[in-house]
């Protein structure tokens, strides 16, 4: 909720914003002043260090200007946001998903978690016809939705001069002939936006016959539009580093940021001779993507230092604007959190670049005919569903303030009496539900490597079909060792429930060991068809009921005469599944708190009722898992986990195995055990607990130690008279873009071996 509850921000001090403005005016003889920010991706984080000392010292901002991350600064100053406000803004956001193209976790449902946890890159895909979002390997939909949400109530076309608290002007840069472009009104979002477009990394924004990136290249330190805009005196800030020598251009990334760099030159001369006071930032050690936290806090800091390191000049300054010594910057705008998430009356609802069959889905799925009100996280959930449901690759949902008919309160009941004192005093707001371009698909890249099956790849391909109820088909290839093609086609209805139809083929290439040693091999292929009617996908939830068909076909098995007796004769079974699936964790590998529960109940036959002319074979297969946080970097995590088998034939492909640290990895039915590097058969009926202990060090890195115990037999009653399994294990993991790089030690009482192991990247 951290980032949703910034959206309302602005409706808490929006009337205080403006007549502070006018108490600043220069009416009171004073001189203007302009500040100027520069561009600089996460650099330009020390821009609001600067802001801080400024108001502290009592300088009044008359006119703001900015490029790049400076435009996004300075926007969000001139709306009403102070060097405070702004300081939690930028520590609260997840930057890792804010500059990219994924969804929000928080409103996905379990697979799209799941999928966005397996894949490192992610792209929309337009046949046909131009994809006017792309050109960039980052389209920001995420960045614009942001700065759609941060700027409520100054989303439509404004003269940034006259329509804003505090006059404001941005620069981008046009590349169909190279011009510089300067945004004097517009919509503000889409005009920080277009100053940000980093060329290659951002797609560029479109408007009319202009394709506008970042104004950097042209003018990264826009003095000059301050000075036009009547600009007595211009303080300004930039937070470029040294010159780079051509020792320091090794990777792509620093020569990208060397050529805008050497552009970004351009007018910087004559924009810093026309400047009173220059502060230039210290921000060797971070580079444009330093979107960390512990680089964000350093950032701020050094723009305060810089700042106070002049503070005599400010002072001095601040003299020759024509403000008295006592004159202090006023406290305009206090963050109050409990009106961050209050709801606004909806005087009426728009929809744009929708289809018919697409307005009446969310009016149904959101009843949207009897919907009074709407807060910020119901604008997110609205559109997550354009995104994820309708297949649009960029959605917005603007609430622009608009006059309430007199009566309108009257249609509200139970929840006006409860925020009467907020809603007395605003009026209503339209809501505008914009679509952009439809998805042909979505594409998805999947890299890892491990010890034990070396490198792997999955590609998944996502394809919407654009029918009236809308359907998808989601087709995933895996290349490895293990060899997976799978089809996948769902239904969205208006109703809770997807129903799903899955054919799916495996090339199993399987070694089974024996108290640690290899004890055989076994490869054989496996066709799988899954009919689920009923599909309840949900934020937290996923609940299914299905009928499964299985084929073997057993290729070939290698091992000692002495090795488990497999039945290599082909066979089909069908089986009748009923899986829950719950998980409210707050990170899909390192979580520090919620939990996990998953449980399925399996009813396997050969002919729909019997197996081998007897009772089926019933499965109960379950894991539950909770995380318990002592401070911030600590946490305990206990796991019970099991899965019994009974019936008076259980198939050996369905045995229990276990091994390895993660559930279902080489086989559907494996279970992980701390110091079992390898998969291992153990009895039908199988309980084990597990403690993790993870501690996180530094930004990214965690040090995970795990002890398990279980017991085993093949009858239940029987379950304690066998030897208890006792495993340890020690992890070391950094937590990287493109997932988990680290290593595994343990020990087993069963194996009686070191066992280890070696993981990059997400599993799958």
């Amino acid at each position: 909720m951290r980032r949703t509850l910034l959206i309302s921000l602005l409706f808490a001090f929006m009337s205080g914003a403006i007549s502070a403005q006018e108490n600043d005016s220069t009416g009171l003889g004073r001189k203007t002043v302009a500040v100027v920010l520069s561009g600089g991706g996460a650099k330009g984080m020390a821009h609001i260090g600067v802001l801080k000392v400024l108001e502290n010292a009592g300088i009044p901002i008359d006119i703001i200007t900015g490029t790049s991350m400076g435009s996004i600064i300075g926007g969000l100053y001139s709306i009403g946001y102070n060097a405070n406000s702004l300081d939690s803004m930028v520590r609260v956001q997840d930057w890792s998903y804010v500059i990219t193209d994924k969804e929000d976790l928080r409103n996905q449902s379990l697979n799209d978690r799941k999928k966005q946890n397996t894949y490192v890159f992610t792209t929309g895909l337009t046949f046909g016809k131009h994809d006017q979002t792309a050109g960039g390997l980052i389209k920001g939909k995420n960045l614009a939705e942001l700065f759609q949400q941060l700027c409520v109530g100054f989303n439509d076309s404004l003269d940034f001069s006259n329509d804003l608290p505090i006059p404001f002007a941005c620069v981008a840069t046009d590349i169909v002939d190279n011009s510089e472009v300067d945004f004097h009104g517009g919509r503000l979002p889409q005009a920080m936006r277009a100053s940000m477009a980093i060329p290659a990394a951002f797609s560029p924004v479109r408007i009319g016959d202009k394709v506008l990136v970042d104004g950097g290249l042209k003018n990264n330190y826009p003095a000059d539009l301050a000075r036009e805009m009547g600009a007595d005196i211009i303080i300004g800030v930039t937070v470029q580093g040294a010159p780079k020598n051509a020792d320091d251009l090794g990777g792509a990334m620093s020569i990208l940021s060397q050529i805008i760099d050497v552009n970004c030159k351009n007018k910087l001369e004559e924009n810093l001779a026309i400047t009173d006071l220059h502060l230039q930032v210290d921000t060797k050690g971070y580079g444009s993507a330093s979107f960390s936290q512990s680089a964000i806090d350093t950032l701020i800091r050094r723009g305060e230092e810089e700042a106070m390191r002049h503070w005599d000049d400010i002072i001095a300054l601040k003299r020759r604007i024509g403000v008295p010594d006592s004159y202090k910057h006023p406290k305009l705008y206090p963050i109050r959190p409990e009106v961050m998430t209050e709801k606004h009356l909806i005087t009426n609802i728009s929809y744009e670049n929708m289809t018919p069959q697409d307005e009446r889905f969310l009016r149904q799925k959101f009843h949207l005919d009897r919907l009074d009100s709407i807060d910020a996280q119901l604008a997110q959930e609205l559109t997550t569903s354009m995104r994820v449901d309708l297949f649009y690759q960029t959605a917005e949902c603007r609430l622009l303030p608009e006059k309430l008919p007199d009566d309108s309160r009257l249609r509200v009941h139970g929840i006006y009496d409860e925020i009467k004192e907020e809603w007395d005093k605003a009026d209503g707001v339209h809501v505008f539900l914009s679509a952009g371009n439809r998805k042909s698909a979505q594409f998805q890249v999947g890299v890892r490597y491990d010890t034990e099956e070396y490198v792997a790849m999955q590609l998944g391909l996502d394809i919407p079909f654009k029918t009236a109820i809308p359907m998808n088909t989601d087709i995933t290839l895996r290349l490895g060792k293990r060899l997976m093609a799978r089809g996948e086609l769902t239904v969205h209805p208006r109703s809770i429930t997807r129903p799903t139809f899955t054919y799916t083929f495996y090339r199993n290439d399987v070694d089974i060991f024996f108290k640690g040693n290899r004890d055989y091999n076994i490869q054989y292929n496996q066709f799988q068809a899954e009919l689920i009617p009923i599909n309840h996908d949900l934020r937290h939830f996923n609940i299914q009921y299905g009928l499964r068909w299985d084929y073997m076909h057993y290729r070939n098995k290698l091992g000692s005469e002495s090795s488990m007796q497999v039945d290599l004769k082909n066979e089909h079974f069908i089986s009748y599944h009923a899986r829950i699936n719950y998980n409210s964790e707050d990170n899909w590998y390192f979580p520090k708190r919620g939990a996990r529960f998953k449980a399925e109940y399996t009813y396997l036959t050969d002919n729909f009722a019997k197996l081998d002319g007897k009772p089926g074979m019933s499965e109960v297969d379950a894991n539950w898992r909770m995380s318990f946080s002592f401070g911030s970097r600590f946490t305990l995590q206990p796991m019970l986990y099991g899965r019994l088998l009974f019936g008076s034939t259980v198939p050996p492909v369905f045995g229990n195995t276990i091994g390895g640290d993660w559930f279902g990895h080489y086989v559907e039915q494996q279970m992980p055990f701390a110091g079992i590097g390898n998969m291992e058969y153990v009895g039908h009926q199988f309980l084990a607990a597990q403690l993790q202990a993870q501690q996180h060090i530094g930004s990214n890195s965690y040090v995970l130690f795990r002890v398990a115990g279980a017991q085993q037999s093949d009858r239940l009653k029987e379950i304690l008279d066998h030897h208890t399994l006792l495993g340890g294990q020690i992890a070391y993991f950094y937590n990287t873009i493109i997932g988990p790089a680290g290593a595994t030690l343990g020990y087993s009482n069963h194996t009686k071996k070191v066992a280890f192991f070696i993981n990059l990247g997400y599993v799958f």
